[in-house]
């Protein structure tokens, strides 16, 4: 396959990238190469990474510079996260991760128009902004972060527009996690096509 000029041409606000162990659901424990977009239009309040919500703050980097740097390790699967990566057109980039036989998974809360190849999509929904069906159609892992009781509640109506084997996590919002994890132990327990994740590289003390 031609790589096509805007392989090397286009660029994306990049807030940082690094080589890691994926620290929550499905695939925690994994070792993963992480590149974190800039830019974001949800504002969580309790969001960990604000420093990532100005879109024109970070500097940018075209596919070919991510992609120098990611070839540097011995990574295998490529998470795309943020910020909000669905901010942005994100097809030339799966096809250049594609191309060198890198699995493409995103994290995302599907907010923005749906875009990309991927190998493994991770919608976590956010009441700040709803995100889009066509994002929800395609989801492998739906990740609810549990901030309030309320929300075991308000995910439910996402669950239709999801495919039958998508997995469902919910995880505590970190600050609140001693006070929330009895309630999701109970709700899993009634619940048990849920599952519960924890933020596992905090508690390791990793990226």
């Amino acid at each position: 396959m031609n790589q096509s000029p805007a392989m090397d041409s286009f660029s994306y606000p990049v807030m940082e990238q690094f080589y890691t162990v994926q620290g929550e659901g499905v695939h925690s424990g994994k070792a993963a190469y992480f590149v974190r977009l800039g830019g974001c239009d949800v504002g969580c309040v309790w969001c960990d990474v604000k420093e990532s919500w100005p879109m024109d703050s970070h500097q940018k980097r075209s596919i070919a510079q991510l992609m120098n740097e990611i070839k540097k390790t011995p990574a295998k699967h490529v998470v795309i996260t943020g910020g909000e990566p669905s901010l942005y057109p994100l097809d030339f980039l799966c096809q250049a991760l594609h191309e060198q036989n890198l699995a493409c998974w995103i994290e995302t809360s599907g907010t923005g128009a749906y875009s990309g190849a991927w190998d493994w999509i991770c919608v976590s929904p956010k009441k700040f902004k709803l995100p889009k069906k066509e994002w929800l159609k395609k989801a492998d892992e739906l990740k609810l972060v549990v901030f309030h009781p309320s929300d075991l509640t308000w995910v439910q109506q996402f669950l239709p527009h999801l495919k039958p084997n998508c997995r469902l996590i919910v995880q505590p919002e970190w600050d609140k996690r001693e006070q929330i994890m009895p309630l999701l132990v109970n709700f899993v327990k009634e619940n048990p096509n849920w599952s519960i994740s924890l933020q596992t590289h905090k508690y390791l003390g990793i990226p």
